[in-house]
């Protein structure tokens, strides 16, 4: 499969990214990507957003089981430390904002993510982020539709191609159900093992996993299953012919975002795919920090049953959210919509100066 500048990247380490055959090969993704980012913030000015700049130094990293950050410490003139990390996004301090009076917002920045290296992901990488005040979740699904056509407008494709699927990115995106999802793609009746409270049933998605020809191991967790079934059954299917927005996702699997009125048992979340590659994740955003504390507790056992390790909470984010207004956010993986829309093979080709290792 050619890319749509009619060029293969040679394969390379990321070290050797400067070599002058190496660089020539990268640079019309590279110019693309500038393209696209200009593109982009023209996009977001025109619809009345501020660019914000947030710290990539917090007390927190975050609080999702999963994710592993980079830890440093700061010193005081007198030499006595205190732990720091880098943020694995900026949505703490974007919500800060918010609870400021900030009203439409957005970030384009790097973020950091320890123990992420691959073909779709890089340890340090650029996140588009943005929250609307007062708005429903639902307008971050139209906004996502209008960012797929700019970037492939802007880069000059009519369509986004990735091992062995196409997808138009000018088509109205599939909008589809977790709950649908896992009916269609793998007979999976997810919502029987999720009670009106939130509370899971593994034995029942185990019996369900079992049917549908996954493996479950003795001490998979309800989670456990959850993501074995999504990665293998389902992620590989969506967004191919058009993109898919996969939505409604069961509380358990939103730590961040609110109920959905219609249906305790699923959250105001949603992602969105274009040929098997997840590239945004969105939220109707949870304000009430009660039980906000209460998930990240959750997260933090998890974390360290899987793991060893906790991140710290950030208080300071927990007493803001109890100011912050409803809204609604989005975190988009910039470096992957690139690497789509130029045809690029690997994330490292659409990264100015990749990351050595």
């Amino acid at each position: 499969m050619s890319s749509l500048f009619g060029l293969e990247p040679l394969p390379h380490s990321s070290s050797t990214w400067w070599r002058t055959d190496v660089h020539q090969d990268r640079r019309p993704f590279l110019l693309a990507r500038n393209r696209i980012t200009k593109a982009f913030r023209a996009w977001f000015e025109a619809q009345g957003f501020e660019e914000v700049e947030t710290a990539a130094l917090q007390v927190s990293p975050g609080a999702e089981a999963h994710l592993h950050a980079f830890a440093t410490e700061s010193l005081s003139a007198a030499g006595e430390a205190a732990p720091l990390y880098l943020h694995t996004s900026p949505e703490f301090a974007c919500k800060k904002l918010l609870a400021a009076g900030e009203e439409r917002i957005f970030s384009l920045g790097k973020v950091w993510r320890n123990r992420e290296r691959g073909p779709l992901h890089h340890p340090e990488f650029t996140m588009l982020e943005w929250y609307r005040a007062e708005a429903p979740y639902e307008t971050l699904m139209d906004d996502c539709a209008a960012l797929l056509a700019l970037a492939a407008e802007t880069a000059g494709t009519q369509s986004f191609e990735f091992r062995g699927m196409v997808c138009n990115p000018f088509a109205s995106p599939e909008r589809l159900s977790v709950a649908e999802a896992f009916r269609r793609h793998a007979g999976v009746d997810l919502l029987a093992s999720v009670a009106a409270d939130g509370v899971t049933d593994r034995d029942a998605l185990v019996a369900e996993a079992a049917a549908a020809g996954v493996r479950v191991a003795d001490d998979d967790t309800w989670a456990d299953i959850f993501s074995r079934i999504i990665v293998e059954k389902v992620e590989p299917r969506l967004g191919e012919g058009r993109p898919t927005i996969l939505c409604e996702y069961p509380i358990p699997e939103a730590a961040l975002a609110r109920p959905k009125a219609s249906d305790p048992r699923v959250a105001e979340r949603f992602e969105l795919y274009a040929c098997g590659v997840e590239l945004a994740n969105a939220f109707g955003e949870l304000t009430d920090p009660v039980e906000q504390r209460r998930r990240f507790g959750l997260e933090m056992d998890e974390k360290a049953r899987v793991y060893g390790e906790r991140h710290p909470i950030d208080e300071d984010f927990l007493a803001a959210l109890a100011h912050m207004p409803e809204a609604s956010g989005s975190a988009l993986g910039f470096d992957r919509l690139v690497l789509l829309a130029t045809g690029a093979r690997r994330i490292e080709d659409v990264l100015w100066t990749p990351v050595a290792g």
